[in-house]
């Protein structure tokens, strides 16, 4: 019974080149094309009204195929039907490629959890096997080396080394253990070593991984408050094109003219914002999918929305500004020795310590002042402990070791009062900036002082600026006192610092800037970090964190790496920007349609109009057939671009605003005028009209 049988459907984890590869046009165009005919169902469509309306008008259209009308040829009346048609499938099969990437994910993710068995403790303190999907909140399971955590779950007992590659797509395993911020398992996940009981935490279908495949797949997602608000925009502005178009035929008859039903329901397709009516949900699915990438799992598209709007990002020091292992950045020759013989003495004493800050010491010295190295087997190694707080090596009986200042002036026998001025003062100084001295000796002689430091990221200060362009303060949270948070803070370039960090202080701080009307996001993965979380309009959680942590904030980053919130900013940026940019670029195409069709449909009967017929198209069945066609295939050169995203810039939102006026507004309007009278010269030449 205690071999619980491991399924054979575990597959190896899809790697991101696997995943690409599946993602790509060519895997995804055909599945696209047939999604955008089953999309045609009225059902469907009622989430796009524009569409709708396009769909109706469409179907209207090729009623009145069939119907002679003595002003419009059959032929005529079938070629604007037939691209009425395709802008809806154009607009269709945006929206299925958008869900085919997500869906293709969500496939590979759901094949790693089927059939998935778990090993449960019963009341008497048993263990029965039973499936996966039968768990429930509050479900306690055995799981050991080999076999895969059934759900989400916190570690309550033991210590094991898990491999989160179906989840993070990296293969390097992770520790997680009971008590601490390292509690939290995602299920799908599989233990290479050990065992683990785990509380799970999430009945099914509310995992992380549940979650995940939810928002990949698109389908089923809610609209977010914006698009909600650009909807209504749109249905308004279908309404008021629809009483402009019906007003038409009544000053037609008024001038003793007529206007052919066929192209009064082809100007309201043109008139009305087709563009992003059609792209609207493929951008939306897109930037979903850009987040599923990054590996950030959000619970709302309102957050990712918030993350774009966001105006203070609130920012952990260690792991985030910092590296979090302190570095070597310095060594400090005591008085009288000589800089060659510290560097050895240094470098020895740093052979055998196969922790993070020994290796950046040797890393160090190897940079700045290179030397013959002996053997690590000639080498006798003196690991750190608790008791003695030294480390080092025995070689060629030679006594080398460095440690903290203290335990080093113990083991050669001086006090603090010895030390040489010189060496005193420096040693006083890395302690002032923030920094770790350590102490080196040989055989009993004081050799100097390393210096340890607690290292800034590179570009770390780059990106903060680019942040800063974009109208984004960002605070650095610590628990460090004033004088080593303004340290590191004027190193990284952050806009403020928050020292001395309790979760009080935190709360406080968020409060303050909401209570200013500033939109504020946040990481963390400690339990302290919970309420802060909470509060935020962003929350971020590192997946490693604790349960607590992932259950009050918003998002849940999957690799738990903290930088990665400032490109949840982007991502969330570039979202609002797209659907800005393309909202603009379609209402100014309208114009160009203006001057494109109503001069061509009234040139008879007012004459007068004949002033803005600046195109000079060749016919009105021309002017309305070249419209209609610029509005089909508009939609599929920008599908691309929905898809991708617009690429956000460092600058001023005045800045911004600028540049996507210039080149979606004015391109809006150029670009119809160039791609009519194009397809109108076209269409004459092949004698289609």
């Amino acid at each position: 019974m205690m071999n619980m049988h491991v399924p054979a459907s575990k597959k190896p984890s899809p790697t991101k080149s696997a995943g690409a590869s599946k993602t790509a046009l060519s895997a995804l165009w055909r599945p696209a094309l047939v999604q955008a005919f089953v999309k045609l169902d009225p059902r469907q469509l009622q989430r796009a009204p524009v569409m709708l309306v396009v769909e109706l008008t469409a179907v209207l259209t090729t009623v009145l195929c069939f119907i002679p009308d003595a002003a419009v040829s059959t032929f005529v009346a079938a070629q604007i039907a037939l691209w009425l048609w395709f802008t809806v499938l154009f607009a269709n099969f945006a929206e299925a490629l958008a869900e085919g990437r997500g869906k293709a994910r969500a496939d590979s993710l759901k094949a790693g959890s089927e059939g998935l068995s778990a090993r449960r403790k019963t009341s008497d303190g048993a263990f029965q096997i039973v499936p996966a999907t039968s768990l429930r909140k509050g479900d306690v399971v055995r799981v050991e080396a080999g076999e895969m955590i059934p759900g989400d779950g916190e570690v309550i007992e033991g210590i094991a080394a898990v491999n989160e590659a179906a989840i993070t797509g990296e293969s390097a395993p992770v520790i997680r253990e009971s008590g601490g911020d390292r509690s939290a398992v995602t299920g799908n996940t599989r233990l290479v070593s050990d065992w683990l009981l785990v509380r799970i935490t999430a009945d099914p279908g509310e995992s992380t991984l549940d979650r995940m495949i939810a928002l990949v797949e698109g389908a089923k997602r809610q609209k977010t408050p914006n698009e909600v608000a650009l909807d209504i925009l749109l249905i308004g502005l279908t309404l008021i094109f629809l009483l402009v178009v019906v007003t038409l035929q009544p000053f037609a008859h008024f001038a003793n003219g007529s206007l052919p039903l066929v192209f009064l329901v082809a100007l309201l397709v043109t008139l009305i914002p087709t563009t992003i009516g059609g792209l609207l949900s493929a951008i939306g699915i897109a930037g979903m999918d850009r987040l599923v990438r990054l590996n950030v799992i959000a619970k709302s598209g309102r957050a990712v929305e918030a993350a774009g709007d966001v105006h203070v990002l609130l920012l952990d020091k260690t792991g985030t500004i910092t590296f979090g292992n302190r570095r070597c950045t310095a060594v400090v020759a005591a008085p009288g020795v000589a800089a060659k013989e510290l560097a050895e003495g240094a470098l020895f004493a740093s052979l055998a310590d196969d922790t993070a800050e020994g290796k950046s010491i040797v890393e160090y010295l190897r940079g700045t002042q290179p030397q013959p190295e002996p053997a690590p087997e000639l080498l006798t190694a003196v690991p750190f402990s608790a008791e003695t707080r030294l480390s080092g090596v025995d070689y060629q009986d030679r006594v080398y070791r460095k440690g903290a200042v203290d335990s080093l002036l113990a083991f050669v026998g001086l006090k603090r009062a010895d030390l040489a001025p010189a060496l005193s003062r420096e040693i006083d100084k890395i302690a002032q900036s923030g920094g770790t001295p350590l102490l080196v000796c040989v055989d009993g002689k004081l050799l100097g002082a390393i210096h340890l430091k607690d290292v800034v990221k590179p570009g770390i200060r780059e990106r903060f600026a680019e942040l800063r362009k974009l109208g984004i303060r960002t605070v650095m949270v610590t628990g460090d006192n004033p004088l080593t948070a303004a340290a590191i803070a004027a190193e990284a370039g952050v806009d403020d610092v928050l020292a001395e960090a309790t979760p009080e202080k935190k709360l406080a701080r968020i409060r303050h800037e909401q209570n200013d009307g500033r939109l504020v996001a946040m990481c963390g993965d400690g339990a302290n970090d919970a309420p802060a979380l909470a509060q935020a309009d962003v929350g971020m959680a590192m997946n490693d964190g604790t349960q607590a942590a992932r259950e009050a904030a918003n998002m849940v980053d999957l690799d738990s790496d903290p930088t990665k919130l400032l490109d949840v900013v982007q991502i969330g940026k570039e979202l609002l920007v797209t659907r800005g940019a393309l909202t603009t670029f379609s209402i100014a195409n309208d114009v160009a349609k203006y001057f494109a069709i109503l001069p061509a449909l009234f040139a008879s009967i007012y004459p007068q109009l004949g002033v803005l017929n600046v195109m000079h198209l060749s016919s009105p069945q021309s002017a309305i057939l070249s419209a209609i066609v610029f509005n089909a295939l508009i939609i599929v050169v920008l599908i691309p671009l929905a898809l991708r995203g617009v690429r956000v810039q460092a600058a001023s939102a005045a800045a911004l605003l600028r540049r996507n006026l210039l080149i979606y507004g004015l391109g809006g309007i150029v670009v119809p005028f160039v791609g009519i009278k194009a397809i109108d010269m076209l269409l004459t030449a092949l004698h289609l009209v």
